[in-house]
């Protein structure tokens, strides 16, 4: 005979996974109101809806970036999924948050290990599968970077869909507002460095070899070109490398210079800039 599965059942199998109202009253009637057995129906179903949508994109989702509570390290993550529905779903937001409060608090050397960290006594990785298998969409995370300094701001741009984690060589009075300011310009104007030191020789290299090119074309001689180009190298670094750049709320200054003007010899020691499917 079959067991009678009440409302109240089905609610606290909703309740305990997060499963819709009619999965939960399948999967107790599947497993003739065996609480445990109706949560390992629910968790093999979403094992095949994640195995069916491995070959989906998952573009859309959302960027946490978090720094901890004494200042001194940070982290960002790039949670995703299919559609924007989802991605704006507080639920699903509020799942990618807890997947970052998890990376805050260990710090984990890689997106492997992370994924192998557990919410609630579950692995994250097994946790994607039971996401995907409620919501219907391939739900995974693809990106993971933290950094450490003497005083880290994080900065989410966009409604979740950007992340910038910043580190400053000193904590003093505005240097919190002042990490904010260029966190919002990290954000607006995508550095490929700190300074040119920062700058891989390919990149160089590519460059002055462009600028060449282009004045070689005009018709200019060969060693009028090398000094172009290095005059053209500068204007690269000025607009690409973050210490260098025009501060965007005042560009009469560069990001080092607005800096020194909060507080003396005060400086950009790393950055991290992670944005939804870039």
């Amino acid at each position: 005979m079959s067991v009678q599965i009440s409302a109240s059942d089905v609610n606290k199998l909703r309740q305990q996974t997060g499963a819709g109202m009619m999965d939960c009253k399948k999967a107790l009637v599947e497993a003739n109101g065996d609480f445990e057995a109706a949560v390992d129906y629910l968790r093999k179903k979403g094992a095949k809806v994640a195995a069916s949508r491995q070959d989906r994109d998952s573009n859309e989702g959302v960027i946490i970036a978090k720094a901890a509570t004494d200042g001194k390290s940070g982290i960002v993550v790039e949670v995703n999924c299919e559609t924007d529905f989802v991605a704006k779903n507080a639920d699903f937001v509020a799942f990618a948050e807890s997947v970052a409060e998890v990376a805050l608090a260990n710090k984990p050397a890689s997106l492997e290990d992370l994924k192998a960290l557990e919410i609630g006594g579950t692995k994250i990785a097994d946790l994607l599968i039971d996401q995907t298998g409620k919501i219907g969409e391939k739900i995974d995370v693809s990106k993971y970077e933290t950094i450490s300094a003497e005083k880290v701001v994080a900065y989410i741009h966009a409604n979740y869909r950007l992340g910038v984690l910043v580190g400053l060589s000193a904590t003093a009075d505005g240097v919190e507002e002042a990490g904010k300011d260029v966190a919002m310009q990290i954000a607006a104007m995508n550095p490929i460095a700190i300074d040119k030191d920062g700058v891989d020789a390919h990149t160089i290299e590519r460059e002055i070899a462009i600028a060449k090119e282009q004045i070689m074309a005009e018709g200019k001689p060969a060693e009028m070109a090398e000094k172009i180009a290095a005059g053209k190298l500068n204007k690269f670094f000025k607009e690409t490398t973050l210490l260098n750049q025009e501060f965007v709320k005042d560009n009469s200054k560069s990001i080092a210079q607005f800096l020194d003007s909060v507080s003396k010899g005060l400086t950009v020691t790393a950055f991290k800039r992670v944005q939804l499917g870039a």
